[in-house]
């Protein structure tokens, strides 16, 4: 007598429906009230056919439960993680070149110039800022490193980025004339305090379509909290009103606003009406800000809590918005649809060491930016290139499959852990999982998926956007 058992899923309600969302293979699918009801059983206790009652109709939930894989025979052996590591050399994708590791800001919570710095920007051995042969260097190294991708990207990164604006501008040419005998094309963004954001550095971004991240928190009570000159001024009065010059100038890319949430009065909603309505952003993102448990910006486990609940207010007016066709600009949920949407299980958590490396001002290239110019995490030079077995051995033992504590959790598909750096940061080991955060990412994760299946009730068009972006992505 054959008796079944639920496998590994995440149940959640949309539009009055019941979803499953099925671990493994991180995909979704809305169920009817009998396979609703026979899932429940079984996730109470493993059941043979005789134990549900019901007639043909369970049968059939039976079934279509087994052909998606959400239930299966009690005593076959549960699905484990495959460690599979990808094959070498795995064609970069996206170069962040920290141009400069100096910035003219004096920010608390800063993870490159406060207590909790990895690198010794300013007595260290990498100069201060890059010069334009290591620029040209990187340029080559990352057309070489790209494979038959026949796009390019590059992320000018800092300190504050602007402060080396001239060998940002001899890089995008440089860049663009090497993509082009070579048959590629080069996308360049960059992330800017707004300090810097002078009419010619305005024009030259228009001109050459970068795209711009600008890290601004909020109104000028919140921007000026922590985001100050070295002599303490607060930054909102230099940096609003470059901004609206930069929105009313630059408009064939959008640009986005990132905002470093910190302890104290949180006001999620407030701080994207005044990003969006009085500055002009068209997106916002929100992150808690990366620093250790014992400083006074830290999120507390009730803030983190409340920046769910208000991150949860928020997505519900994306919804809304979304629904009737109309924009609306919260990113963190459009990119976590988008994940979903594509069926994403990570192995890892971000393509930091694998699609994306950060290189320092000297040429060193590490695991993503945030670690630029660190010797423990280093993975290569632009010169001499990756070194493969540092970038195996990283990502050795950085799987999924061997973090234990996550073994378990539902949202590893979309976590796999979760920041190495917010990880080294917080436990001072890449390697390990950031259980601080663990009920705030189911708890969003839980969140996002009942947007889509909102979505794919009431406007299954709106998803299709992310299908158009799927189509777009390089094969791996």
């Amino acid at each position: 007598m054959t008796v079944w058992a639920a496998r590994e899923h995440h149940r959640f309600e949309a539009a009055g429906k019941p979803f499953v969302y099925l671990v493994p293979s991180a995909a979704i699918f809305e169920i009817d009230e009998t396979a609703d009801a026979v899932l429940r059983a079984l996730r109470e206790r493993p059941r043979s056919r005789e134990d549900l009652a019901g007639g043909v109709g369970v049968d059939a939930a039976l079934a279509e439960l087994l052909r998606v894989q959400a239930i299966g025979e009690r005593d076959a052996p549960a699905a484990k993680t495959p460690k599979i590591i990808p094959l070498a050399p795995f064609p970069l994708t996206t170069m962040v070149l920290n141009v400069t590791n100096q910035c003219n800001l004096s920010c608390e919570y800063c993870y490159e110039y406060g207590e909790d710095k990895i690198v010794d920007t300013e007595n260290g051995k990498q100069p201060k800022f890059m010069s334009e042969q290591t620029a040209r260097d990187s340029v080559d190294f990352m057309l070489k490193e790209s494979g038959t991708n026949p796009v390019a990207h590059v992320t000018f990164f800092g300190g504050e980025t602007l402060l080396n604006f001239p060998v940002l501008q001899q890089t995008i040419v440089y860049a663009r004339q090497r993509a082009a005998e070579l048959g590629k094309q080069v996308d360049f963004s960059l992330t800017t305090n707004g300090t810097l954001l002078k009419p010619e550095v305005i024009e030259f971004l228009a001109e050459n379509r970068v795209g711009v991240t600008i890290s601004i928190d909020g109104p000028k009570e919140v921007q000026d909290k922590f985001r100050v000159f070295h002599n303490g001024t607060g930054s909102y009065d230099v940096v609003a009103p470059k901004i609206k010059e930069l929105l009313k100038r630059h408009t064939s890319r959008p640009i986005g606003a990132r905002v470093t949430l910190t302890s104290g009065k949180m006001d999620v909603k407030r701080i994207y009406k005044h990003l969006t309505e009085e500055i002009g952003f068209w997106e916002v993102g929100f992150a808690p800000v990366t620093t250790a448990p014992n400083r006074g910006h830290a999120l507390s486990d009730r803030g983190y809590d409340e920046m769910l609940e208000q991150f949860r207010d928020l997505a519900y007016e994306f919804l809304e918005a979304s629904v009737d066709n109309r924009h609306h600009g919260f990113s963190n949920v459009k990119e976590t649809l988008a994940e979903l949407h594509k069926g994403v299980s990570k192995a890892f958590p971000c393509g930091a060491g694998l699609g994306l490396l950060g290189v320092a001002t000297d040429g060193d290239v590490a695991l993503c930016h945030r670690f630029a110019g660190s010797d423990a995490h280093k993975l290569g030079t632009v010169r001499d290139g990756i070194d493969r077995d540092a970038q195996r051995a990283f990502l050795e033992s950085h799987h999924i499959a061997d973090k234990t504590d996550c073994s378990t959790c539902w949202a590893r598909p979309l976590c796999s852990g979760g920041c190495y750096h917010e990880a080294h940061t917080r436990y001072g080991d890449t390697q390990r999982p950031n259980l601080h955060y663990c009920d705030w990412i189911r708890g969003w994760t839980d969140v996002c998926l009942t947007i889509y299946g909102e979505l794919a009730v009431r406007n299954p068009a709106f998803l299709a956007q992310f299908d158009d972006e799927r189509a777009k992505e390089p094969v791996s």
